[in-house]
């Protein structure tokens, strides 16, 4: 697991017309199911993206939400504190705001991989 830059992320996203976020988004939700231990959510990111681009879109809702499940227990196993963000990314991702639904676990991410480092 490593730190990526959200700026970064979502700057080569735009310029690569999504194709760097269908990679981000299998790297992001492989890294979540392995800091989670597969508990909540169990599915590869490259499943997890076939079944999106498969229902159009529909599985998508679903992956935000589990990520946002699998997230609170990482963080509620690791700190003492923990905020579950599910329903958020649950909401931002019905309105179409999947690439802040990204940054949002990324950043979580990263705060981990610092957490882990010190």
């Amino acid at each position: 697991m490593k730190k990526r830059s959200i700026g970064m992320s979502i700057f080569l996203t735009i310029i690569t017309l999504g194709i760097y976020g269908i990679y981000w988004f299998i790297c992001m939700t492989d890294e979540v199911v392995a800091l989670s231990k597969g508990k909540v959510y169990k599915t590869s990111g490259g499943v997890a993206f076939l079944l999106t681009l498969v229902t159009c879109g529909i599985y998508g809702i679903y992956w935000a939400y589990q990520m946002g499940k699998s997230m609170y227990i990482v963080e509620k196993e690791k700190t003492d504190y923990a905020s579950d963000n599910s329903v958020l990314y649950l909401v931002l991702e019905l309105f179409g705001l999947g690439i802040i639904v990204y940054a949002l676990i990324q950043n979580s991410l990263n705060h981990q991989v610092t957490n882990e480092q010190a």
